[in-house]
């Protein structure tokens, strides 16, 4: 299973010019607690950062700093991490544990974004592949059943 399969394709952006107060009411909007940060390259939008509420607040509410200051660029995440679309559910939950993070941009060949996938998408993921898997035992024994009769 390749994780561009399960990612969230509708993906809430914002770009590294965008001020703080734009990417709150987009998180307010669409209910989110982050933001991809996007570069727009040749009509792609290039993943190039992550700004999150907390990075909101850590980085200037708490600091007492006037959000007019600041862009999304000056406090997105220094470093993305993303993954390939074509990249397996298990590897990305690898790298996801790996460097410690929460949610993570889904790229394509062109390094194009084409969605995000979350822990809280992975733990829906797998609750549904499990429940799955829990079925097989009673299917089973009702096969038996029938066959044996």
């Amino acid at each position: 299973m390749s994780i561009g399969e399960f990612c969230n394709r509708e993906v809430v952006f914002a770009t590294r010019k965008s001020s703080i107060s734009e990417a709150a009411q987009l998180m307010r909007q669409y209910h989110v607690g982050d933001l991809v940060v996007v570069d727009e390259i040749e009509g792609r939008r290039v993943p190039v950062g992550m700004v999150t509420d907390r990075d909101i607040v850590i980085e200037i509410i708490a600091k007492s700093l006037p959000v007019t200051d600041f862009t999304v660029g000056e406090i997105m995440g220094p470093q993305l991490i993303s993954v390939q679309e074509s990249e397996g559910v298990l590897e990305t939950i690898r790298l996801m544990r790996a460097s410690g993070i929460r949610r993570i941009p889904v790229i394509n060949q062109d390094g194009g974004l084409v969605g995000i996938m979350s822990v809280d998408d992975m733990l829906d993921l797998l609750a549904e592949e499990l429940a799955a898997l829990a079925k097989v035992a009673p299917r089973e024994q009702a096969r038996e059943a029938r066959t044996r009769e």
